[in-house]
């Protein structure tokens, strides 16, 4: 099969090629999927499974990339809950080779049912944005109706979903940003914007969530706005900073049947939109993980037409 493969660490990016690989063969409750459409988070290559296995063990080269939407080929022994010939989306195992390929083997538990009426490069670019959101507001933000919902990054592939989950969920939603991503920020769902670079953050008052994708200063600023009782949430490591009477959280997104069910129900109707930003063939894949320019909202990669 063709997939794109990484083998120096340093190299970053720039070290992305397509070469062949061989086809993957499925463990115990293992699925193989043909893939349809990526979905890559540039930050995954700094991340020890992108190099190493569980046991810590060299791994190059390897396969990154981790959500993905296609049909099930092939199944292991044990597997339950799926068929061949299903379509499904979700993410594969973080110390285990991704898809940016043609086929992946991954966990079944780790995949949900795709409805024929979503299109796979959706699909691909649900499972980390939507599930981070999910498990940001819901499980360690604790969120209640009626909370007023601090979101940085409104714009950004998590961001954007964050402040969708917030607003249908009841949430008074303040985005945050650079100067462009006003319209977009608002036309997610959030009630105000603030510019971190022209605006005062400060200005805001108190919250009772943030939902941090920064860190830093921002953070650190932020901790200071969370009023008694509330949350910090955090995806950009531990947090520097607490809020004085509330909780600071910082979390790895986890794979979750349910609430990837959850999130495409939402799609299927209208209610949640993904943030895609450029969709780009196989063949193309290195240079459109390359940018020469910014690209407002996430890559996906379509693996076949």
């Amino acid at each position: 099969m063709r997939a794109i493969v990484v083998t120096d660490e340093t190299a970053g990016l720039a070290g992305m090629t397509l070469a062949d690989r061989p086809e993957p063969e499925p463990a115990g409750n293992d699925v193989v999927v043909r893939v349809h459409a990526s979905g890559f988070t540039p930050g995954e290559l700094t991340w020890p499974g992108t190099w190493t296995d569980r046991l810590g063990r060299d791994r190059t080269p390897s396969v990154p990339g981790h959500e993905l939407a296609g049909v099930v080929s092939a199944l292991g022994y044990g597997t339950r809950g799926l068929t061949v010939g299903q379509r499904v989306f979700g993410l594969a195992d973080w110390t285990r080779d991704g898809t940016l390929a043609e086929y992946v083997a991954v966990e079944a538990r780790n995949l949900a049912p795709l409805p024929g009426d979503v299109d796979f490069t959706v699909g691909a670019s649900l499972p980390i944005s939507g599930l981070t959101a999910w498990q940001g507001l819901f499980v360690h933000g604790h969120f209640e109706v009626g909370q007023s919902v601090l979101v940085h990054g409104t714009a950004g592939g998590v961001g954007s979903i964050v402040t969708q989950l917030a607003r249908e969920a009841g949430a008074y939603v303040i985005g945050t940003g650079r100067p462009g991503d006003r319209e977009a920020a608002l036309g997610f769902g959030a009630h105000e914007f603030v510019d971190l670079g022209n605006d005062t953050l400060e200005d805001v008052g108190e919250v009772d969530l943030v939902f941090d994708m920064i860190g830093g200063d921002i953070q650190k600023r932020s901790a200071a706005l969370v009023r008694a009782g509330g949350t910090l949430v955090s995806i950009a490591g531990p947090p520097e900073a607490r809020p004085a009477d509330g909780l600071a959280v910082d979390f790895v997104v986890e794979p979750d049947r349910a609430q990837l069910s959850e999130l495409v129900q939402r799609v299927r109707d209208g209610r949640l939109r993904t943030n895609i930003g450029h969709v780009a063939e196989l063949d193309d894949a290195v240079a459109a993980l390359n940018p020469t320019e910014r690209v407002k909202g996430k890559t996906i990669i379509r693996v076949r037409p």
